[in-house]
């Protein structure tokens, strides 16, 4: 049986596209950041950034969040392939070899051996093109950490940290390989293992910018007095967060603090679980001293940035609970160094939501913790609660806070349950930035145990790599008391050793996450992106996605996650003008759950590889789009714009399992590159297009599936890719490739498999 539909066509506005330049512009990757060095710098103060990565081409602006900064481009750096390489240093070695040189020709030669020697063979190409532009910051620009984007015409890379503070920066020079043999050793390109770098004097307080190189061990000498209590805070993983080709995937460096003798007199890898580490020392007597930082096992290039703040600003290690009530005014116990309190309050106006805690001294604001604030019950933990006979009596719903007072310590909870009843039982504490890494298990009144959990994986803790907080949802087999268990998994503890330990039934939920979180689009046309779906207590339901506060023109296409699936593509719909400016946009996530009605916005977010094989959903501050013109010959013909499929008014496309479904495109199947081609973008296995053939007023699409690949009730969205030909095959015979040209994507297309 076969189904039609009509599907718009907002995505081929480039079809017609004349040039050759335009379509290699259209078709290459968006610009791709690797690092930003200096990754910050202070406020009302103005210095040079240069930015490493890949596709760089045509990048003509910045784009910096927040207010107070400026950027002013000033240089592209695009490195030599290995064939320009031999053909400058063949140019040079002829002009070298020529006697009588005319000024211009020793001009030239200069001009090419400075060339020559930027050539490394060896470079990642990654991190190879670089950028570089001056950065003002204005006095009254608001501290923390901002994003960073590059821009061109045509498209915008994706986000990196770029902090502004509040202290005088101490950057030593931006790291650029050179070969030293230029050009007269085309062989030789190799990157040699870096020296030991100078020494750097440096006034405290202040902010160190540096890179470490292959073998690299920066130092950085200065004065200090007695009694000064100095924070040594190091941020390298922050900055970036992971690597995807290299083991560990990120850049762990490792501190240390000596005397003018060069005694050790402090020393950190890492802080508690975090990879970047920080140093507290009192100094013990005037003199100077000198501040190391390098790679673990001495790994190291351009994109293994760090910022180290050297200061007596406030720096807060703990805080409890790390959650309240919604609607209660909260006291909160603070601990850490150079403190001014040990305790700041809670709003009782403050929403459900995550809140950052920090404190202030002098005008100087210390680092930020989060506090969750959530509208449910919630209680403190009472000791002494170690065993089953001491177990504290709690009703259900509840949130516990407590701690793990001391190494070995096991808080115990009595509730009672029914036969067939199904509860959940889920710490909050590493997520929170507490070091306690849970094991949860639960009991019967005999002691015998009914679940266990130690390591339960959440995908929206992005930057986690040990997911240490713990998750139990079981059915209980019998009426009575049950007895909840929470202890460390390595059996530690302390004051720092915080915790929010819920017990309820389940509540599901979900949260959201969109992909990439910076897109790019041309005008008129339509992108793929990616939703994910972190669902919650067992949710499985349908998800219906919107855009809110968009600007007029934009529209999203299979804007659904249907029941059971955690994630999908979609595609997102532009205005018909481009424009210079970026837009921001967001989505939210609507379910009917128990008869109410839940919406969530989805958090911008960035899909990161790490150590070649782990991927991370690392949220973004916020969802940018760019809308570049498709081209100075689009496409001048008015194309169908019948009604497109949208989940809510129209059915998704049936297409029987084993069968074929029609869908109707409002498009030409042919221009004058010649005929349009179609294809599925990582369709379900078992889904094809079987034919695609001119209309009366457009394209039908023939979609087919395979029995026995793909069986009734999967549902989901078709992404169709377009491409043009260009020209005759690049080899002459049967079967040979034919040049083709991108030219769009169309809108996502909803599908359902049914039985035929």
């Amino acid at each position: 049986m076969n189904i039609h539909r009509s599907v718009a066509l907002l995505a081929l506005a480039a079809v017609l596209v004349a040039t050759s330049q335009a379509q290699q512009r259209q078709s290459q990757p968006a610009p791709r950041i690797g690092y930003v060095y200096p990754a910050g710098g202070q406020a009302g103060s103005t210095f040079h950034v240069t930015v490493g990565g890949q596709y760089l081409d045509g990048i003509n602006k910045v784009f910096i969040s927040g207010s107070g900064v400026q950027a002013t481009l000033l240089e592209n750096f695009k490195p030599l392939t290995y064939q320009q390489f031999r053909s400058l240093g063949k140019t040079a070695q002829e002009l070298q070899r020529k006697k009588n040189k005319t000024p211009e020709e020793q001009k030239r030669l200069a001009e090419l051996r400075k060339r020559l020697m930027t050539f490394n063979r060896n470079a990642n190409a990654t991190i190879a093109e670089t950028i570089t532009f001056q950065v003002t910051v204005a006095p009254n620009a608001i501290v923390g950490d901002r994003e960073l984007r590059l821009g061109s015409d045509a498209a915008l890379s994706n986000p990196r940290v770029f902090s502004i503070g509040q202290l005088p920066e101490v950057s030593k020079k931006v790291a650029k390989f050179v070969n030293e043999d230029g050009f007269k050793n085309q062989r030789r390109g190799e990157q040699e293992a870096a020296p030991p770098s100078l020494e750097t004097s440096m006034t405290i307080p202040c902010v160190i910018n540096g890179q470490v190189l292959p073998g690299q061990v920066d130092h950085y000498r200065f004065k200090a007095k007695r009694g000064q209590r100095l924070v040594f805070a190091t941020s390298a993983r922050e900055l970036t967060p992971y690597l995807p080709d290299a083991v560990p995937g990120w850049f762990q460096a490792v501190i240390t603090l000596y005397d003018a003798s060069g005694k050790e007199l402090a020393f950190d890898d890492d802080f508690r679980f975090h990879p970047d580490p920080v140093l507290y020392y009192e100094i013990p007597k005037d003199g100077e001293y000198v501040l190391e930082i390098k790679d673990s096992i001495y790994r190291g290039r351009e994109d293994f940035v760090y910022r180290i703040t050297v200061s007596e600003t406030p720096f807060v290690t703990s805080i409890f609970p790390l959650g309240g009530r919604a609607g209660i005014e909260t006291a909160i116990e603070v601990k850490g160094w150079n403190l001014p309190v040990n305790s700041v309050t809670q709003n009782k106006d403050c929403k459900p939501s995550v809140l950052p805690v920090y404190v202030a001294k002098d005008g100087w604001i210390s680092n930020r913790l989060p506090f969750v604030v959530d509208p449910s019950p919630q209680c403190a933990e009472q000791e002494p609660n170690d065993d089953k006979d001491h177990a504290q009596a709690i009703g259900l719903p509840i949130i516990i806070n407590g701690r793990i007072d001391k190494p070995g310590d096991s808080d115990v909870f009595r509730i009672k349950g029914h036969a067939g009843a199904e509860i959940v039982a889920e710490v909050q504490a590493r997520r929170l930035d507490s070091p306690v890494d849970s094991v949860l298990r639960i009991t019967d009144a005999t002691g015998k145990q009914i679940a266990y959990n130690d390591d339960n994986e959440d995908k929206a803790s992005g930057l986690n790599t040990h997911h240490a907080d713990s998750y139990i949802r079981v059915k209980l087999p019998a009426t009575g008391d049950y007895y909840v268990y929470l202890g460390d998994a390595q059996r530690k503890g302390g004051p720092e050793y915080a915790y929010r330990l819920r017990i309820s039934l389940p509540q599901p939920d979900f949260e959201l996450r969109v992909v990439p979180s910076s897109i790019n689009v041309r005008a008129g046309s339509s992108v793929a992106i990616t939703a994910y779906a972190l669902r919650k207590d067992g949710y499985t339901g349908d998800i219906s996605l919107a855009l809110r506060k968009a600007p007029e023109g934009f529209k999203l296409n299979g804007a659904w996650i249907p029941a059971g699936q955690e994630q999908i593509q979609l595609t997102l719909t532009a205005p018909q003008t481009a424009t210079k400016e970026l837009f921001s946009i967001a989505i939210d996530g609507r379910a009917n759950i128990g008869g109410r009605l839940i919406a969530r916005e989805a958090v911008p977010a960035e899909d990161m590889m790490q150590a070649f094989a782990y991927r991370h959903l690392v949220p973004s501050k916020e969802l940018k789009v760019a809308v570049s013109s498709g081209g100075k010959f689009m496409a001048r013909q008015k194309f169908s714009t019948k009604q497109p499929v949208q989940i809510g008014e129209i059915a998704p496309v049936k297409i029987p399992a084993g069968g074929t479904a029609k869908v109707h495109v409002g498009m030409p199947l042919t221009t004058f590159f010649g005929k349009v081609q179609l294809e599925l973008n990582e369709p379900p296995d078992g889904i094809t297009i079987k034919d695609v053939t001119a209309s009366r007023d457009g394209t039908e699409i023939l979609l087919a599936t395979e029995s026995d690949k793909i069986k009734p009730g999967l549902k989901g969205n078709l992404i169709v890719n377009a491409f043009a030909a260009a020209g005759a095959p690049r080899k002459a015979g049967k079967g040979a490739a034919q040049p083709r040209v991108p030219i769009g994507t169309l809108p996502a297309i909803p599908f359902e498999v049914v039985a035929r």
